[in-house]
């Protein structure tokens, strides 16, 4: 029998034991020697030094092992909420997962949102009840727990057949029937079969119990990944359809982008398009085997791949042709943002540098720079990164930072339309080139656009070769110049059309004839005459605002909806179930920030926040 790719996730709440099980998954299985230690730093996934010194996951990492004939990508995540952009971006490469919930804490914050996360994409999942040797494990409450809390149908592994029967009877009609004539007469076959089914089907969660550290009950939990969750699909021999979720630097500082791979092969010295319109030769690959990536000379359908050799390649990039596993993930925006600041004056411009890599690892950190201030800035989930992004441009680059309070990432949008138009020659234009700019106002939360409305014989097509080309090039000018509006900020939700467009040339009319035009004027006049354009039709500052959901338990009401008021939150509902009760809310994201800080001392530790990005409004007031 040939053998079938499974990738596998590991997620948990911080502390869970997460990293524990996954060093104990690659011992039992043969794919390392020697058991590691978080608390040591020396697990295979943890590997750096921040994650060794700290003790928890920061970046996924990817180890493999073999159960029979089915070989497992085991992939790491980060368990802290300020890591949740990394964990969505491995989801979307996942054919199944493993929670881990603790025996001893139980369900936890993190737990309940790492769970909608798995059940909104329909990732089949198992649940793995760890450190039940611990004093303080409580299996049964926990069980409870996941039932009512995680909103799933556990299934306890060893469950009698009558009660497995039970269970799977609520789903399945076959199995009822059957039921309902003779409770003890159904195969155990059959209700395995089913139970295999309704869990790639993620109707039920199968729940295991044992301890990571001891190695207790993760036999079963190894047997039930390889019989319950689904193998990868996808046709080696089709079109190459992958999708990019991390990318490192080498020891020689190249780029590696780790890939899943959904149909096709991709071989060394394949050129491959990414990103859209980015194309790059594959110099080198590697997959994972017996837990080590392993040079190989390709990677096929199933697969997980690192690929050297694609310069321009970032996390996120679809590669070859789309396909319906590829569809878009949408992340929550960041929404703090924080000056970072060189301790030594001379290392600013390493740091730019520095920061840009860092940036490739992770897109949403949006590394800005306002040359007025001399400030460099980059988007924030919380204050963790902080320290995380501090201690990486120590470790890896060599240079010791400072970071400034977190504020709002305030965005700018044009309150009406405005022009400008910079014609050749003229005293206010210092380069070689013609533009006219409109911008209107687009609808709330609808992004930016841009439009090509001149008259195709005036672009500047021996610069650019095809129209097309020229306002793809024009759109990636406003696109860069949109990074700051008049008041500094990020520009949103508008449309920008190109109306007007001359360039120079050494023969031509006295109205066009001077040196010929280069790209460079084309991309540096653009910003200066969309900045006038903006100012000619107003912007607004907004804040970011998210929807809060709440999980308190029901005595806490009154005390939480007192703060929620505070922090100038609007109520929308409020709905108790059971012991818990769950509030929705719409609030400033400066505002979610410091109820999360506020939300144990106000619930007794029990109370959940689950925000979702709401789009922005408004500053009220300065």
């Amino acid at each position: 029998m040939s053998q079938q790719e499974l990738n596998l996730g590991i997620l948990a709440h911080v502390d869970a034991g997460k990293t524990t099980l996954t060093e104990r998954l690659l011992y039992e299985r043969g794919a390392i020697a020697d058991l590691g230690s978080v608390d040591a730093g020396t697990t295979q996934t943890d590997s750096l030094a921040l994650e060794q010194r700290r003790g928890i996951t920061i970046k996924a990492a990817v180890a493999s092992f073999a159960i029979g004939d089915v070989h497992v990508n085991l992939i790491d995540t980060p368990g802290h909420p300020d890591f949740i952009a990394e964990v969505e971006r491995v989801l979307g490469v996942l054919d199944g997962a493993v929670l881990v919930v603790s025996a001893v804490e139980g369900v936890q914050p993190q737990t309940r949102i790492l769970m909608r996360a798995l059940r909104r994409l329909r990732v089949p999942t198992l649940i793995f009840v760890n450190k039940i040797d611990r004093r303080g494990a409580d299996t049964g409450r926990v069980l409870g727990a996941i039932s009512e809390r995680l909103s799933v149908t556990p299934v306890p592994f060893g469950a009698a057949p009558a009660e497995l029967a039970e269970i799977l009877a609520e789903r399945d009609e076959g199995i009822l029937a059957a039921y309902v004539e003779d409770e003890s007469g159904v195969p155990y076959g059959r209700l395995r079969k089913a139970l295999a089914a309704q869990t790639r089907r993620t109707l039920v969660h199968p729940v295991f119990f044992g301890s990571a550290l001891t190695g207790a009950g993760v036999d079963a939990l190894t047997g039930g990944i390889a019989e319950l969750l689904p193998a990868a699909s996808g046709d080696p021999d089709g079109p190459v359809a992958g999708a990019v979720f991390k990318i490192e630097r080498g020891d020689n500082g190249e780029k590696i982008a780790y890939v899943r791979m959904f149909a096709g092969t991709i071989r060394v010295r394949d050129r491959l398009r990414f990103g859209g319109d980015h194309e790059g030769k594959v110099t080198a690959i590697a997959v994972f085997e017996r837990g080590r990536a392993l040079q190989r000379s390709s990677v096929a359908a199933g697969g997980i791949g690192k690929l050297w050799g694609l310069r321009e390649i970032r996390i996120g990039d679809r590669i070859g042709e789309p396909t319906g596993s590829l569809a878009p993930r949408q992340f929550q925006p960041p929404t703090l943002e924080a000056v970072v600041d060189p301790r030594d004056p001379d290392d600013r411009a390493q740091l730019r540098v520095a920061l840009e890599q860092l940036t490739e690892q992770d897109p949403l950190i949006d590394l800005r720079q306002d040359d007025n201030r001399r400030e460099l800035s980059v988007s924030l989930y919380g204050e963790v990164q902080k320290e995380v992004i501090g201690a990486t441009l120590a470790d890896d680059f060599g240079i010791e930072v400072e970071f400034r309070d977190s504020t709002p990432l305030y965005v700018e949008r044009p309150k009406g339309t405005g022009e400008a138009i910079e014609v050749l020659h003229a005293e206010s234009n210092p380069y070689r080139a013609a533009i006219g700019l409109r911008v209107d106002r687009a609808a709330d939360d609808a992004g930016t656009e841009f439009r090509f409305d001149v008259d195709p014989r005036t672009a500047p097509l021996y610069l650019y070769k095809t129209v097309e080309s020229f306002s793809e090039h024009m759109a990636a000018y406003v696109r860069a110049a949109l990074r700051e509006g008049p008041s500094g900020r990020r520009v949103v939700d508008c449309l920008v059309t190109l109306t007007e467009c001359g360039y120079s040339v050494p023969d031509g009319p006295p109205s066009r004839r001077g040196p010929l035009s280069t790209a460079a004027d084309f991309r540096k006049l653009t910003p200066l005459v969309l900045r006038r354009a903006l100012e000619d039709a107003g912007t607004v500052v907004c804040e970011p605002v998210v929807r809060g959901r709440l999980e308190v338990p029901t005595g806490s009401i009154g005390v939480v909806v007192t703060a929620l008021g505070r922090l100038g939150a609007t109520v929308e509902t409020s709905s108790p179930q059971g012991e818990l009760t769950v509030i929705e809310s719409i609030l400033a994201a400066v505002a979610a920030h410091e109820l999360q800080r506020q939300l144990s001392g106000l619930t007794g530790g029990e109370g959940v926040l689950e925000t979702s990005f709401a789009g922005y409004r408004p500053v009220d007031g300065t």
